[in-house]
């Protein structure tokens, strides 16, 4: 019967839920023994994987194109008639499993997961997860229209970015105010939208039975190996080892630039005078030479991405009515994983894609994994390969090992990368206290006065080096401009963790790279099999996320950096 599902996504995606209906009464209905357990899980796993993929390439339609209609259309129609039985249906499976207890080797994490979702749900969530769904396509809509006039020529806000590494600071201050006027125009918009976000989520919390939506968020993204408590920690531990660092980089941007203060504008412009990377002109070279990057780090590695390349999962270049952001999802059934970014030619599109790439060869590492259980990673590893991916692949940005750079311009790059990822970690525990004071304050943060104030506030904890004199409004509505805080609450700090274990991957590749790359590997392969501390270690890491940990992290970092530095001044 399983057999018969169609595979082509072009069928799927006009499929109602009387379609898939009888693929989960069969599997509903079945008298399930030890014997015909992994019978079981490889038919649930097929439909499952229907499931997953056609929401997947729906929701990649609606982003590719925020503006088309008929595929706002596709999408909603699923999220309204299919997606809530088919959870009520998923929700039959896991007690059935559940109930009987027996499940195949690797399967112990998997089931702790499939007990804790089927703890957690209600029937009476279905509707709101669905509107809660369209909120963010909202979001989506009203950030992706946002285009600005410059040079005569419409263009999206995104498209402005390379302007701010002019050496004009004029320019890079025009550039910047432009952008910033144009966002500002959807802030009672978006200030609307987010009182429907915090009515939904109070509401999701409160029907599951949860103290309140941080326990029930919490439960809901499956966080075993951590609470809450240490998340903050963790944040309190950034501002302790951190912050005092990324201060010292910025006061040296000042001091390079000549600056009395550190403005807005004056972040991504070349402290040294010198002209922005440009490392490519057109999306072709971006792919093509990324292919070669990962051809010669890697040859397994290369072959997945020229899958890619091959079979048009890329969709790389920024367009109006394109939504915001980066990011890889994955076609479950056809078992190939989609990226999807917004490149205007300028060095952060190289890492976004290396980034993106990481995810996507991590879907192709546990793909081999038999049920579909097994494959659901936790974002604080995935995120390992994504950001070790960026580090592992930056000793072949140079043209001599297939890359876009000079030795001298390599040098630059990574400089910059190792900068910016230490300037993240302050900026990364601003946004996840943020969303811990939100969730803590449901009352008064549904106001978005109130969160403008927290945001300014965390800004000048975090983040001290920002001269944001007489752009008071600009800096109090950052919060405005930070998809995950609308779209993916509390799916911020796996970055920190991930970034903390993906430079351990890097110290262990300037050791023995071909050894670093096949721990790396074999981590992704595991799937979800194992817990967080068992993948980091695998992959040749540690899960911690302490003062100690941190301080020998960016040791290392201001190390090469200072090493590399000596090579370009």
């Amino acid at each position: 019967m399983f057999d018969s599902i169609p595979s082509d996504p072009e069928i799927l995606k006009t499929w109602s839920w009387s379609d898939f209906q009888p693929y989960y009464q069969d599997l509903i209905g079945r008298r399930l023994t030890s014997d015909g357990v992994a019978e079981f899980l490889t038919d649930w796993t097929r439909i499952n994987e229907v499931i997953d993929e056609t929401y997947s390439r729906l929701h990649v339609l609606m982003t590719v194109d925020t503006s088309d209609k008929a595929a706002e259309e596709l999408f909603h129609a699923f999220l309204e008639n299919v997606f809530p039985p088919s959870e009520e249906a998923e929700q039959e499976l896991k007690k059935k499993l559940l109930e009987l207890g027996t499940v195949p080797s690797d399967f112990a994490v998997p089931m702790k997961k499939m007990k804790a979702e089927a703890e957690l749900f209600r029937e009476d969530n279905l509707k709101l997860q669905v509107h809660e769904h369209k909120l963010t396509t909202e979001y989506d809509k009203i950030v992706g229209a946002q285009t600005v006039q410059w040079e005569g020529k419409e263009v999206t806000v995104v498209q402005l970015r390379p302007v701010f590494q002019s050496q004009d600071r004029k320019l890079r201050e025009k550039a910047w105010r432009t952008s910033l006027e144009r966002q500002l125009q959807d802030r009672s918009a978006i200030s609307e939208l987010w009182k429907e976000f915090m009515k939904v989520r109070l509401e999701l919390a409160s029907n599951a039975d949860c103290r309140d939506y941080r326990s029930y968020r919490w439960k809901q993204m499956l966080r075993f190996d951590y609470t809450p408590e240490d998340s903050l920690q963790f944040d309190k531990a950034i501002e302790e080892a951190v912050v005092p660092v990324a201060a010292r980089i910025v006061d040296r941007r000042r001091k390079l630039l000549e600056l009395s203060s550190v403005r807005p504008w004056d972040m991504d412009v070349d402290p040294l005078g010198r002209s922005p990377l440009r490392p490519f002109q057109v999306i072709s070279e971006l792919r093509d030479k990324t292919a070669s990057v990962f051809r010669s780090m890697d040859p397994v590695l290369g072959g997945y991405f020229e899958i890619m390349e091959r079979e048009g999962l890329l969709d790389l270049e920024n367009r109006k009515n394109k939504a915001p952001g980066g990011y890889c999802t994955e076609f479950a059934a056809s078992k190939r994983p989609f990226i999807f970014m917004n490149a205007v030619g300028i060095h952060e599109d190289i890492q976004t894609l290396l980034h993106e790439s990481g995810h996507a060869f991590h879907a192709f590492e546990r793909s081999g994994l038999p049920f579909h259980q097994q494959r659901s990673v936790g974002m604080e590893f995935s995120e390992v390969a994504s950001m070790g991916m960026e580090l592992l692949a930056s000793p072949y940005l140079r043209k001599d090992r297939g890359g876009f750079y000079s030795e001298s311009e390599s040098a630059r790059a990574l400089s910059k990368h190792l900068e910016d990822s230490i300037l993240f970690w302050p900026y990364m525990a601003m946004v996840d206290s943020f969303q811990h004071w939100v969730y803590e304050n449901p009352n008064v943060s549904v106001d978005a006065a109130n969160c403008d104030k927290e945001w300014a506030a965390l800004t000048k904890r975090f983040m001290p080096w920002l001269d944001w004199s007489g752009l008071e409004q600009e800096a109090m509505t950052g919060w405005h401009r930070k998809l995950h805080i609308h779209v993916v609450p509390f799916y911020y700090v796996e970055y920190g963790f991930a970034q903390l274990g993906a430079v351990q991957v890097w110290r262990n590749a300037m050791k023995d790279e071909t050894a670093a790359i096949k721990a790396y590997r074999a981590a992704l392969a595991l799937g979800g099999t194992a817990s967080l501390p068992m993948l980091f270690e695998t992959a040749g890491a540690r899960f911690a996320f302490d003062t100690e940990m941190l301080n020998s992290a960016v040791s290392l970092m201001e190390e090469v950096l200072g090493t590399l530095r000596d090579r370009q001044e």
